[in-house]
């Protein structure tokens, strides 16, 4: 996945302003401890990422 299409999902699920704030500020234990942004910047494959948030927030099928 690439990262414009993540960015793309992470906006039509939480809305283009709440997903750069939970971007930043939301701390997620299936990233160890990071947040999204922080993950992405370590290396973390923008994929699997998305795939964290969504078991984490209960994104449905359909939007995954």
């Amino acid at each position: 996945m690439r990262l414009t299409e993540f960015w793309k999902r992470m906006y039509a699920h939480f809305g283009e302003a709440y997903a750069e704030s939970f971007a930043t500020d939301h701390v997620m234990s299936g990233l160890g401890g990071r947040t999204v942004r922080e993950a992405l910047d370590a290396g973390w494959e923008a994929k699997d990422v998305w795939r964290v948030v969504c078991a984490s927030m209960g994104v449905p099928a359909s939007r995954q």
